[in-house]
Order: structure tokens, then sequence, then C-alpha cells
């Protein structure tokens, strides 16, 4: 009997073992390879930023080269986000103009009739982005960020009004007004630097520590863009 069950601990072992070895990788970010999806709980994936002091030193908007039409369709990314996220379709005209349907924009908890209302969110604003370094950058990488389609926290269509309050804040001194949304909105932002290897300020990196342990530990998936 003794045999039997040291032996049974021995197969669930050997079963344990390998899923333990491979499952490792999953949540190292340290080697980055675009292209590789990383799977890890968000307080895990805060702790792997880098923490650098942020600079601003040269920035300016059109460094970040946006709204495109990558896939040649006829839409821009601006349009190809409000299509993705509308709750009631828009109609689309010539040159994909487009007109009525419905969205909900969760900075706010509103609903938003009509495009003209909305601004499409970089959820980590380009500025954000630059101080954490995509100064360093090549211009086509900067472009491939301001218009990222591959991973849907990235943009995010929202209230104009909101947009605007937030500007180019991180989570230090801006969150959305729609309390519930917080800890969605600030596991985003954690994917979102995850993905293009973005840095945190200590400041920020306090903030997002303080919201997260009030949130649930979710794991995220994120495809490393670079």
């Amino acid at each position: 009997m003794r045999f039997a069950w040291t032996a049974a601990l021995a197969a669930l072992a050997a079963l344990l073992v390998p899923a333990t070895a491979h499952a490792a990788p999953a949540a190292d970010v340290t080697g980055r390879t675009p292209g590789r999806t990383v799977t890890l709980p968000v307080r895990d994936a805060l702790a792997a930023l880098p923490v650098r002091d942020e600079d601003r030193t040269g920035y300016e908007r059109t460094k970040f080269k946006h709204w495109v039409d990558a896939d040649k369709d006829g839409c821009t990314t601006r349009a190809e986000v409000l299509k993705a996220e509308a709750v009631i379709a828009p109609e689309q005209g010539a040159r994909c103009a487009l007109s009525g349907g419905e969205w909900y924009s969760p900075y706010d908890d509103r609903y938003i009739t009509g495009p003209s209302g909305l601004d499409i969110d970089h959820l980590v604003p380009l500025a954000e982005a630059w101080d954490s370094g995509a100064s360093a950058w090549s211009s086509a990488e900067r472009q491939s960020y301001a218009n990222d389609l591959g991973d849907a926290r990235a943009l995010i269509a929202v209230s104009a009004a909101s947009n605007r309050s937030k500007a180019d804040q991180d989570p230090a001194t801006w969150l959305p007004p729609a309390a519930g949304y917080r800890c969605q909105y600030v596991t985003d932002w954690v994917a979102d630097k995850t993905r293009w290897g973005l840095s945190i300020d200590s400041g920020e990196e306090a903030a997002l520590s303080k919201i997260l342990s009030h949130c649930p530990n979710v794991p995220i998936s994120v495809t490393l863009a670079r």
C-alpha cells in the first residue's frame, strides 16, 4: 500500500513538474520578442515594469503619425475604432464617413449618440509614451504605437469631455470619473505599457500599486509589440 501511494505521488509530481517549467517563461517579460504573448497577474506585470524618471525633452505630437489607413480600406484608425466599439453600428458612407450610431464611454459612464461627441483616446497618451521610452523609437514604431489596432486596450472611444480632462496625465494625477471603471483602467494601463516595453516613474508606480491593491489580481495576456 505504501509503495502504491509513493508511486502515485511520483506520477503526480512527474505531471506537475513539466507544467510548472513550461508556465514560468510566460511570466518573464525581460527577454522581449515582438509577437510573443505573455500572461501573468497584473500586479506581477506592474512589478516587472522598469521604474525610471520621465523626460519630455523634444516631444511633439506630430512625431506620432496617426490616424492612418494602414490596411488601405478607406477607413482611418479613428474610424476603425469607432466601428469596432459601437454599441449601435453607425451608417458608413463614402470615404468611410460615419453617421448615427451609439457608443458607451466608460470613463464617465455615458452613452454618446453620433461620432462627433467622441474622441479616440490613446490609453497611455502619446506624450506619456514619449516620456516613458518612445523618444528612442523610430518614426515607424511611433506610428505603429499611435495606430495600435492589435490590442483592443490601446485605443478607446470615449466622450470628448472625459478625454480632454485626462489630456496627457497618468494615473498619479487622473483617473476616470466613473469609479467603477478604475480597476479596469489601471489594469489596461499596465497591459499597454507591458505590450510596448514602456517604463513607469515612481509616482505612477505608487498610484498604480495603491489602486491595484484594491482590485482583483487578474491575469493579463499581452502580445509584445516590440
